[in-house]
């Protein structure tokens, strides 16, 4: 990434320095059983690779899921991994904002200050998500750096890798009340499915990221603007309050987008994660009743979690941020899956990942039947 003086938009290292300083520890647990808490999630993990094949018929070419890595993390560990996909990822729009600061006057001043400003506001938007997220498959971590062996923000092989951030998960198993041992499994499920996803269908990685980089290309907004959005991010972590002038909540970093191109892409984006998330946690509870007893309760109850929301605060920040349309993704994308499954089987469904023109629109995520239709009954007929 170009640098004005030196200096980037965001200095990164002073983002991981501030989420890992800001982030809570976790709940407490002995050294012996965070050691058994480790061993359970990658056993846990290895298990559900023959789960999950068996249930969706997906088979990875040219290697098997286990060559891609599985690290089972802290909440430090998180936070370093992903700066270096975020950096990877965001890298278009920052170069451009920071070509337009070349041209104003003193934006060599502006640029060192500003990235160390954005850097500790990305730093406390991160250690926010940091004790929230259960795990992930990260597919953009840079495929090109140096690391030290063992380092979370190390890029897996073929540039994905399984995240189980294991503090996260004993937390909410506890709240829950539910049986570590089945929930632990139960969460496997779903962020497997997110890694056969992507290594069975070679395709899937690239065209999510093309779509990204179209949409962080296209955009034209002033640096100060987005700047500013982390900045109401930021006050609101710290008790500030959210709202604009009027009173109505501030728009999500999505809602940046300015033109028709934009509103297009992000539809796409929007469709096909919907698909991704729901997939996954179709997977997960149709695996679970075979091998994890007590699924029904603990589905039971994560949706009332989901439900039931959090404090004011945290709506506020989950509006900032978009991840309320992340928990409607969720929801849509496995309604759709299911309607799918049940009018055409499971390997019927499977034409989902035939090529980027048999993903579902938006519009049907909504109306699985519209595809159905346009998938199955004119390629058949």
């Amino acid at each position: 990434m170009t640098s004005i003086g030196g200096a980037e938009m965001v200095d990164w290292n002073l983002a991981v320095a501030t989420a890992t300083r800001l982030v809570k520890p976790g709940p407490e647990v002995s050294r012996e059983e965070a050691r058994d808490v480790v061993a359970e999630l990658r056993r846990h993990a290895k298990a559900s690779e023959e789960h999950v094949r068996a249930f969706t018929r997906m088979i990875p070419e040219g290697h098997e899921p286990a060559d891609t890595p599985v690290l089972v993390v802290d909440r430090a560990g998180w936070i370093r991994a992903n700066v270096a996909g975020f950096r990877e990822l965001l890298s278009p729009l920052l170069d451009k904002m920071q070509e337009r600061r070349s041209g104003t006057p003193g934006g060599a001043v502006l640029g060192a200050v500003g990235g160390k400003v954005t850097g500790v506001e990305l730093g406390m938007l991160l250690s926010f998500l940091a004790s929230r997220i259960l795990g992930q498959y990260e597919t953009f971590a840079p495929a090109t750096r140096e690391f030290p062996a063992g380092d979370p923000a190390a890029p897996g092989s073929g540039g994905g890798r399984l995240l189980l951030v294991a503090p996260n998960i004993v937390h909410v198993e506890r709240e829950l009340a539910v049986d570590p041992h089945d929930f632990r499994l139960w969460v496997c499920l779903h962020e497997e499915t997110h890694r056969t996803q992507f290594t069975a269908v070679p395709w899937l990685r690239d065209h999510l990221q093309g779509e990204i980089q179209s949409f962080l290309g296209a955009t034209d907004v002033d640096p100060s603007t987005v700047v500013e959005r982390l900045r109401e991010a930021a006050q609101a972590l710290a008790g500030g309050r959210p709202e604009g002038e009027e009173g109505e909540p501030a728009p999500s970093f999505v809602e940046l987008v300015q033109t028709p191109e934009q509103r297009e892409i992000l539809g796409r984006l929007t469709a096909v994660m919907s698909l991704l998330e729901g997939h996954a946690d179709y997977v997960m509870d149709g695996v679970g009743p075979q091998v994890v007893p007590s699924v029904a309760e603990i589905r039971e109850k994560f949706q009332q979690r989901r439900a039931r929301g959090a404090s004011r605060l945290d709506l506020a920040l989950r509006k900032l941020l978009g991840l309320d349309a992340k928990l409607r993704q969720y929801r849509d994308g496995e309604r759709f899956v299911r309607a799918v499954v049940d009018q055409v089987g499971m390997d019927g469904f499977n034409r989902v990942w035939t090529s980027p023109n048999t993903l579902p629109t938006k519009s049907e995520i909504a109306e699985p039947a519209d595809w159905v239709a346009r998938v199955h009954r004119r390629a058949d007929s």
